[in-house]
């Protein structure tokens, strides 16, 4: 599973602060703490209240570099602000997010082969968020067909079902889990998969265990990637767990430990 961490966030109080302060300290050491518990990569999000975005999110990029050589998700809904930051990148690069519409996928799919970098499509359109698997599927074939048709590779690219709050959008999960595998026999070589895990409990008063409940669901069919919150340990533990029991991991008494100093 490739963790991505999703605390550098400017709607998160303390990082919001820390932007428009041009608080150094405190963003790095969210970074290192993120990448200590077990992230692979971590999300970059100047956060709506940012006035200055484009410059915001090269010095957040700037900033993390200093500290540590781990992929960096460029997390923004204006692909200006992607290019932004992709012009001061030095570490491997994830640009979070193109749509299926054409003029998202006509900017951001170029960028991503120009930086070498992997790509997150979101399966909406400008029409909304799908109500079903059969939606999120056509939406899917729509963007692996222009990635394919450009030449960009698909094993570069994450496909997100686009998960709702279980609180308001119940009935719609069993059909975002199910879109996971699916996903993965649209082509050959199969895109890879991701979810932007806390959206699922947002609004709820058990967060913890919603998220962990469902990724550990998901991973079962086949995740492959989530943006989620590292420093959240039964988390963590539970998808450590979770592909111990598929057979990805080697199973020994300290299977915990072992994965995370690996």
């Amino acid at each position: 599973m490739f963790i991505i961490g999703e605390l550098i966030n400017g709607m998160y109080n303390n990082i919001g602060k820390a932007i428009k302060e041009k608080d150094k300290d405190i963003i790095q050491k969210c970074a290192l703490a993120q990448i200590n518990a077990g992230a692979d990569a971590l999300d970059i999000n100047c956060g709506p209240a940012s006035r200055q975005p484009h410059l915001d999110i090269q010095w957040l990029v700037e900033t993390i570099q200093e500290v540590t050589d781990k992929p960096l998700v460029l997390d923004s809904s204006k692909p200006e602000v992607i290019e932004a930051g992709l012009k001061v990148i030095k570490n491997k690069v994830i640009i979070n997010s193109t749509t299926a519409d054409s003029e998202k996928l006509e900017k951001l799919v170029p960028l991503a082969k120009q930086y070498q970098g992997k790509l997150i499509a979101l399966t909406t359109s400008t029409k909304g968020i799908p109500q079903n698997k059969e939606q999120r599927l056509e939406l899917a074939a729509q963007i692996v067909a222009y990635c394919a048709e450009v030449g960009f590779n698909l094993l570069d690219l994450y496909l997100d079902p686009v998960v709702l709050p279980v609180n308001v959008a119940q009935a719609q999960q069993k059909d975002i889990l199910e879109s996971i595998h699916e996903f993965k026999i649209i082509s050959e070589p199969s895109p890879k998969t991701i979810l932007g895990l806390s959206n699922v409990s947002q609004g709820t008063k058990v967060r913890s265990l919603i998220n962990r409940t469902f990724l550990v669901m998901a991973v079962a069919l086949g995740l492959d990637a989530a943006i989620l919150d590292p420093l959240d340990k039964e988390l963590m533990d539970a998808v450590i767990t979770a592909e111990l029991i598929l057979n990805k991991q080697i199973y020994c008494d300290s299977y915990l430990e072992a994965y995370r100093k690996k």
